[in-house]
């Protein structure tokens, strides 16, 4: 399968890529960002673990973010990534990135190009894995609203669209094949 691609092809890193694998509770963010955050040999950031306690108690007790809620998240991993590229040339974050509107925060609090790595999937696929998780803050019940809330990137956002229908290994390659065009020898 061949990453669908937007506006990725037109972005270029001076060094190492600054990567934001997204997508909804369940799409594999974290499994595929730190294998790919290890192959590309770069630091990866779990952007949960930038919630502030009252957004984790938030959606444990199944309910929603608002972007009020978002906001200082997003501000945080942003610094956060944008430090450790500062540091190395390159990170991989995995984070939801639902909306444009936190898509276009990040890349302004990071201070230079992203690509989004979109992992993409049938509601079934996300709800089974969802459910099949043990000790996750994240209910299934909140699916629905993630569902609801996504903007998948337009034509003029850089992102690559994987579909996770494949494995995780699948998947990195797949990235990895395309982050290689933007990224100097």
């Amino acid at each position: 399968m061949t990453a669908a691609t937007t506006a990725a092809s037109s972005v270029r890193f001076e060094r190492r890529p600054v990567v934001v694998v997204m997508g909804v509770s369940g799409s594999g963010k974290s499994t595929v960002g730190a294998a790919l955050a290890l192959r590309l040999g770069v630091p990866f950031l779990d952007a949960d673990d930038f919630h502030p306690p009252a957004n984790v108690d938030k959606m444990s007790r199944g309910l929603p973010l608002t972007d009020v809620d978002r906001w200082p998240w997003l501000e945080a991993l942003g610094a956060a990534m944008g430090a450790r590229a500062d540091d190395v040339g390159g990170v991989v974050a995995g984070c939801s990135a639902l909306k444009r509107a936190y898509r276009a925060r990040l890349t302004d609090t990071v201070g230079r190009p992203l690509v989004f790595l979109v992992l993409d999937g049938r509601r079934e696929t996300l709800f089974a894995r969802m459910s099949a998780r043990q000790g996750h803050y994240m209910p299934p019940s909140l699916l629905d609203s993630q569902l609801a809330d996504l903007e998948r990137p337009a034509d003029d956002e850089p992102a690559l669209v994987l579909s996770i229908e494949q494995d995780a290994d699948a998947l990195v390659a797949e990235a990895l094949d395309a982050l290689a065009a933007m990224t100097p020898p």
